[in-house]
């Protein structure tokens, strides 16, 4: 973090787009300041592209306004419902509100509008961090307001609300997800007093449409340190509420002194592996989802100890209503996560056996492009304490990691598809689509999957006239041969 007097903000915001905005406010007769993220981030030297101005007066009339004054290629976009307005031009986008009070009803989170001051509007904001404003007007361009000095917690690192916080998360509770989120984020505490009303106020979360909710989750998923912020979703108790599939991984069950791993602090030290290596979201979301099914598989067995027996399939099974309850996409990334949960398993089962051949090409089969992600996924799985064994684990993986690049070469398995499709063998043996047409599919891809023939057409051929002639079946040609 780095600190500025006014002086030096006016220098840093002495820029084209910033003068013409006090240029505009100033010829309308209106205060303007830029205010919220942007502030915040300037001051933790974090870049940020979205410039968000209040004015005391019409936002709607001071964005036209600006829109015009930059002339050919602005676009200016009011939502007069909302008393809000976009303005584009090239990479620069400006959000323009009037300042403004609001007041709530119990049962939303649609405020009552009303105008306002400056006072007002950083009243209303969500934390300290958020409420710091900088005046635009030219006679005090550069000026700080600050009023519930965020800039003191931003030097320490602290999320807090400008007023009490049960107001402040009662009158619109997506501000909780939004306090942990950015704590997540920023790698900040939350103040004592805020994390209490996070607990006392967490029911009010049911409030909040299901993608908003997702939408935080995403950017929680996307931290640097993931798991930071699913523990403060725990410990608030809000993680029982919007996630029940994963809280109900917590605990550690012992019968005669036998105890399984807490799975949830597993799952999260699994996402925050994945996170070291890659950015994706959606592998991060296999990541957090890979044991899902272990709450609903977990028994006891007096021969083996605890089992969680398919509960990779289990918790497959479980991700679409999973999305859809919480209205996430269930489209091919709805897919990928399913496929990366299905198959976590397999690469481990590979290397606690023999790696074979046949077992690595099934895999590459499976997986196709995905493999990839999905051994790094399984590498970070590996969370035991036991550093001889996490090492053997890890040195095994590497095995299969050289027999999928080999394997590739030679056999080219990654999404492949048989070389004698289900046409060629109707044609050759005049059949209309029935089961004999889809066991010897089967059994080619089989055979090329386990190194019986290569993946080749005229190999593969051969193969399907031998096995058919197993069934009794004849090609074309052949029969009308035998009877002319």
């Amino acid at each position: 973090m780095k600190l500025y007097s006014d002086s030096e903000l006016a220098e840093i915001l002495d820029r084209k787009e910033f003068r013409l905005l006090s240029q505009t406010a100033d010829s309308l007769g209106m205060e303007c300041y830029v205010v919220g993220g942007y502030v915040r981030d300037l001051f933790l030297e974090r870049p940020s592209k979205d410039i968000d101005v209040v004015v005391v007066g019409s936002g709607l009339e001071m964005a036209k306004a600006y829109g015009k004054a930059l002339g050919r290629g602005a676009h200016v976009s009011l939502f007069k419902n909302f008393g809000t307005a976009q303005v584009k031009k090239g990479s620069l986008e400006v959000e323009f509100v009037g300042a403004r009070r609001e007041s709530y009803q119990r049962d939303s989170r649609n405020p009552i509008v009303e105008d306002g001051t400056l006072e007002d509007d950083q009243n209303r904001r969500d934390f300290t961090i958020n409420a710091m404003a900088i005046c635009l007007n030219a006679g005090r361009f550069g000026e700080l307001v600050d009023p519930f000095n965020g800039i003191a917690d931003l030097q320490d690192r602290i999320i807090r609300t400008p007023l009490d916080p049960d107001v402040t998360f009662s009158d619109d509770p997506l501000r909780m997800m939004r306090c942990i989120r950015f704590a997540t984020q920023l790698n900040f505490y939350i103040d004592d007093d805020t994390f209490r009303s996070l607990e006392t106020m967490k029911e009010r979360i049911r409030i909040i449409s299901k993608e908003r909710i997702s939408e935080e989750l995403n950017k929680i998923l996307l931290s640097p340190v993931p798991s930071k912020g699913f523990i403060d979703l725990d410990r608030c108790g809000l993680l029982e509420i919007i996630f029940p599939e994963l809280y109900a991984l917590q605990g550690v069950e012992t019968i005669n002194g036998r105890g399984h791993k807490d799975v949830f602090l597993h799952t999260l030290q699994v996402l925050d592996n994945v996170a070291r290596e890659d950015g994706d979201l959606w592998l991060r979301w296999a990541a957090l989802l890979h044991d899902i099914g272990k709450a609903r598989t977990k028994r006891w067995d007096n021969v083996h100890g605890w089992t969680f027996r398919n509960h990779n399939y289990i918790g497959a099974r479980m991700i679409p209503s999973l999305f859809e309850r919480m209205k996430m996409p269930k489209n091919e990334k709805m897919k990928y996560v399913q496929k990366m949960v299905d198959l976590h398993m397999r690469p481990i089962a590979i290397v606690d056996d023999e790696v074979t051949d046949s077992a690595v090409r099934r895999l590459l089969f499976d997986a196709g492009d995905d493999i990839d992600d999905l051994m790094l996924l399984c590498e970070a799985d590996i969370t035991s304490r036991n550093e001889q064994k996490k090492q053997r684990h890890l040195d095994n993986f590497k095995l299969v990691r050289e027999k999928l690049r080999d394997l590739e070469e030679r056999d080219r398995i990654r999404n492949f598809q048989p070389p004698v499709d289900g046409t060629e063998i109707m044609e050759t043996f005049g059949l209309a689509p029935c089961r004999e047409v889809g066991e010897l599919k089967a059994a080619i891809k089989d055979a090329v999957l386990d190194g019986v023939i290569p993946n080749e057409h005229d190999a593969a051929f051969e193969f399907m006239l031998k096995e058919a002639e197993k069934c009794g079946l004849v090609p074309k040609d052949k029969y009308i041969d035998n009877n002319e």
